[in-house]
């Protein structure tokens, strides 16, 4: 049951329009420390799976510069591993870690797994122009970066 979850949003703000005038959405730092926490906790899975895998492409400290193909696997997984938790939890670990998570920003419930898989793809358009999509959250008055908002989504503290 959602409402047991500590992490998860309530389910009024997952299933129906929820008001989004009185809630606290969370700026650049709160989320660049979140997402330091998912990096951190994607190295501790793949550098051990890399290095299982495909010992002779995994150069620890350095660039590497072969591409193996293993490179494309584990970014697809890393991407489909962070979508699964939009979807499940509406929030990453190091959301959840700060009480965040990702809404609709025109309804305040769920967003669509469409709005997930368009939110993390242009999370390379917002780093693309010297971090500008991301800079942006600072100047926001809802604190959206452009990924936010080109797919419709906010990120609000829990409350």
């Amino acid at each position: 049951m959602q409402g047991n979850n500590p992490y998860q949003p309530p389910e009024s703000s997952l299933e129906t329009t929820a008001d989004l005038s009185n809630v606290e959405y969370v700026g650049l730092w709160k989320r660049f420390v979140a997402n330091f926490v998912d990096g951190f906790l994607m190295a501790i899975v793949f550098v051990p799976l890399a290095l299982f895998i495909a010992p002779d492409t995994v150069e620890l400290g350095t660039m590497n510069e072969t591409n193996s193909g293993f490179d494309y696997l584990f970014s697809l997984m890393q991407m489909l591993i962070v979508i699964i938790f939009w979807i499940y939890k509406s929030a990453t670990p190091g959301k959840m870690l700060m009480s965040a998570y990702i809404v609709d920003a025109k309804t305040g419930g769920k967003p669509s797994a469409g709005q997930f898989v368009v939110r993390y793809l242009m999370y390379f358009v917002s780093a693309v122009v010297l971090f500008l999509g991301f800079i942006w959250i600072i100047f926001d008055s809802r604190k959206q970066g452009w990924h936010d908002k080109i797919a419709g989504t906010v990120v609000i503290r829990k409350q």
